[in-house]
């Protein structure tokens, strides 16, 4: 799972051009003379794509192995591409992030620009990098991991405990040091315990 590139955009109704507002891309993963041409592929599909956009939708536009995934909230919109994997409840809760922090940086300042923006807005480099693992964008994927990571520990626990158990009825039946009252007691206890078992 990859992003490669987030883009934040004006792409309101009244802009024949979207115009684009932050860029962070991360093309380290193509050969090195081929990157130029990917951030020029980058910077015009998600103009398409933005335009493409109406206010307050989401959409996702395949490309071979790679989805471009755009959000377009009241003329503002997050545009990002990641690869097939990438899951995409994770792909819009990143977005949608990346719209409510611009918001929080620069306020409603993006309505009067009139040209892209060449200065580096630190937090979409950070985010970049930050969102790479899906679970990061989204909370719900991070608690289903941790619940099946749960899950797996807690069934090694019960087999381990099983196992021991297995041991501790063949020492009981070996044992001569306890009464036969005492092994009767201990398999009475263990049926009784056995019809209340979840699991």
């Amino acid at each position: 799972m990859k992003i490669t590139a987030l883009l934040v955009l004006k792409a309101a109704p009244e802009t024949s051009d979207p115009v684009i507002l932050a860029n962070a891309s991360d093309v380290s993963h193509f050969g090195y003379f081929q990157r130029s041409s990917v951030k020029e592929f980058v910077v015009f599909v998600g103009r398409t794509v933005a335009s493409r956009t109406p206010p307050s939708q989401r959409q996702s536009v395949q490309h071979e192995e790679y989805k471009v995934h755009a959000y377009n909230r009241n003329g503002l919109c997050a545009v990002g591409f990641m690869d097939d994997h990438y899951p995409v409840r994770s792909a819009f809760s990143l977005l949608n992030q990346v719209i409510d922090e611009y918001q929080k940086s620069f306020g409603e300042t993006w309505r009067s620009a009139k040209e892209d923006s060449t200065q580096p807005w630190p937090y979409l480099a950070d985010a970049l990098t930050k969102f790479q693992d899906p679970a990061e964008a989204d909370k719900l994927l991070k608690i289903q991991r941790e619940l099946d990571e749960t899950k797996i520990i807690l069934h090694k626990t019960i087999d381990s405990v099983l196992a021991r158990g297995e041991k501790l009825d063949s020492l009981v039946e070996k044992s001569s040091d306890l009464s036969m009252a005492s092994q009767m007691f201990y398999k009475q206890a263990k049926k009784t315990n056995s019809c209340c078992t979840i699991l």
